[in-house]
């Protein structure tokens, strides 16, 4: 019976897991918050995030992201940019190349139709 409950268990646990993104963070302003993930982890070059925006009046907002990381000794500062798709119901889609691994910064700018523009920063190690 132990060893039913532990199969049992760990197909579960392995079922949950197969939906789970390979990459989450939340990113938190004084306005609201943007959930990013990816299916799979941030590496160098081409990554597909998805964005989910927290406030519904946000909703059908443009969505624009910077990705940088400062110059520091021996290296110059590197900067994409780049805008979001937007998927609709507070959803958006980008693709953001990372020329190098390290702490990249990342700005999202979330401008409404109506109202003022919400900056919100996070930053992560690729």
């Amino acid at each position: 019976m132990k060893t039913l409950a532990k199969l049992l268990f760990v197909a579960l646990l392995g079922a949950g897991t197969l939906h789970a993104a390979a990459f989450e963070k939340v990113a938190n302003s004084n306005a609201t918050h943007v959930t990013l993930t990816a299916e799979k982890p941030l590496t160098t070059g081409s990554n597909t995030i998805m964005l989910v925006i927290g406030d519904e009046k946000l909703s059908d907002a443009q969505v624009s992201i910077k990705v940088f990381m400062p110059a520091m000794p021996g290296m110059a500062h590197m900067e994409e940019m780049s805008e979001a798709k937007n998927l609709g119901g507070g959803k958006y889609e980008t693709e953001v190349n990372f020329s190098m691994p390290g702490t990249w910064q990342m700005q999202i700018l979330i401008t409404p139709k109506e109202g003022k523009a919400i900056r919100v920063k996070t930053s992560f190690n690729i």
